[in-house]
C-alpha cells in the first residue's frame, strides 16, 4: 500500500498562485509516476500533470505554460506550482501514484480543494 497526503489547496483570486504538495509513504516502488488530477463538480476526473521517476513530464493542454510539476525522489514528494490561476481551475485536486512496472498499482490521495474566484 502507498499512502498519499496532499497539502496546499485553498482560495485564491484569479491571476494568483498556489502550490500543492504531496508526500508518499509506504511500499513505494522506485519506478513510478506521480501526478495531479482534478475533478470539478459535474465533471470527470482529468489529468492535470504527471512526472515520472526519471523526470519526464506530461501536462494537460489547459495548464501548459501556467503550471509546473516537480518531484523529489529522495523525499517521495511531488509538487504542483500553479500560476495565473483561472476560475476554470476550481476543482478538487488529487495526488496520484502509479507503479510503471509489475503490478501497475494505482493509489490516490484524499484530495484538496482549490477555489479560484473571479
Amino acid at each position: 500500500q502507498v499512502q498519499l497526503v496532499e497539502s496546499g489547496g485553498g482560495l485564491v483570486q484569479a491571476g494568483g498562485s498556489l502550490r500543492l504538495s504531496c508526500v508518499a509513504s509506504g511500499s513505494i516502488f522506485s519506478i513510478n509516476a506521480m501526478g495531479w488530477y482534478r475533478q470539478a463538480p459535474g465533471k470527470q476526473r482529468e489529468l492535470v500533470a504527471e512526472i515520472t521517476f526519471g523526470g519526464t513530464t506530461n501536462y494537460a493542454d489547459s495548464v501548459k505554460d501556467r503550471f509546473t510539476i516537480s518531484r523529489d525522489n529522495a523525499k517521495n514528494t511531488v509538487n504542483l506550482q500553479m500560476n495565473s490561476l483561472e476560475p476554470e481551475d476550481t476543482a478538487v485536486y488529487y495526488c496520484n501514484y502509479r507503479r510503471l512496472v509489475g503490478s501497475r498499482e494505482v493509489f490516490w490521495g484524499q484530495g484538496t480543494q482549490v477555489t479560484v474566484s473571479s
